[in-house]
């Protein structure tokens, strides 16, 4: 199954983080744990249920971080799949809960809700045909045929697709489906979470650089160890790219490298899954932590911020 695993994000405040995508857009917090390279700041994870690959969003939320930039070479916009008679609904809600957003519009034929969270992420709800036949999952914030399905995909921002392309569609099974303008969308098989990439070139624009509201990498899927192995050989004899040593992350296990248009890309495998530490019942409740950084729970909770999980 290929198409995409997670997009990781940066994020300032983690209380309105956390209170933005679990209850303005009725996420579920499927994993509180920390970065495992700075275990003073946290990692929040979101998705469905059991945060399903291809529902997972994730930040790094750094209250000191400066604000990010757009530009050539990021993730530019990540949208979320919904029923298409629900952007009715969510134009409700936005204006209900203060959030800005941007007058529906059309792309590549499919209708689009853009928006931006506290940071200034660019986001947007895609209207698709047949979402509303799929399981969703609510929390209660948001009623359950309205609910957020998992990922549409991710626009990229580029000087020049022609490298990055080849990558999508012979390392990630992706295939090149239409042009707009300036923009071309790649898809992968099947109708799944998480299935759709639109590369935008944009010759001669600034440079984006990283910070809150934008977007540190985007991970596409390997159903396992072999799988993903078998996409690292592609990187190397077909590209000349070097992914990274296979890291685990507990709850995937991932490799990284940076595409030809200056994006970083993530290759995780979708085992073990992220309740291989706690209970589906109970995900996210408790702040779960690596066994190497276990020892030093206390000092860890210490200076992490307490998070508010009844916030109206």
């Amino acid at each position: 199954m290929s198409g995409i695993h997670h997009v990781t994000a940066i994020a300032g405040d983690p209380q309105k983080n956390f209170r933005f995508y679990t209850r303005n857009l009725g996420l579920r917090l499927v994993k509180k744990t920390v970065n495992f390279d700075d275990p003073a700041t946290y990692h929040f994870c979101y998705g469905d249920e059991t945060g399903r690959p291809g529902s997972i969003l994730t930040f790094f939320p750094w209250a000191a971080a400066p604000a990010g930039r757009r530009g050539v070479g990021e993730i530019h916009q990540t949208t979320f799949r919904v029923p298409q008679r629900s952007l009715s609904y969510w134009t409700q809600r936005f204006l209900e809960k203060g959030i800005k957003f941007e007058a529906i519009e059309k792309r590549f034929g499919e209708s689009m809700l853009a928006f931006s969270d506290p940071d200034g992420m660019a986001l947007a709800l895609v209207g698709v045909a047949g979402a509303e036949d799929e399981a969703p999952w609510s929390n209660g914030e948001v009623p359950a045929e309205h609910a957020i399905h998992g990922f549409q995909g991710v626009t990229l921002l580029l000087e020049d697709r022609t490298k990055t392309a080849k990558i999508l569609t012979d390392v990630f099974g992706f295939s090149e489906t239409a042009r707009e303008g300036c923009g071309t969308r790649f898809k992968a098989p099947g109708d799944v979470r998480g299935n759709v990439v639109h590369i935008y070139e944009a010759k001669g624009f600034l440079r984006g650089s990283q910070g809150r509201g934008s977007v540190h990498h985007i991970a596409f899927r390997a159903k396992d160890d072999s799988e993903q192995e078998a996409m690292a050989q592609k990187l190397i004899s077909n590209h000349g790219l070097h992914p990274t040593e296979q890291k685990d992350r507990i709850y995937f296990r991932s490799i990284y490298f940076r595409e030809p248009g200056g994006v970083l890309f993530e290759i995780a495998t979708d085992i073990p899954g992220f309740a291989v530490d706690e209970p589906v019942a109970t995900l996210g409740r408790d702040l779960k932590l690596p066994s190497v950084l276990e020892p030093h729970r206390h000092e860890i909770e210490d200076v992490l911020p307490k998070l508010q999980r009844a916030v109206s």
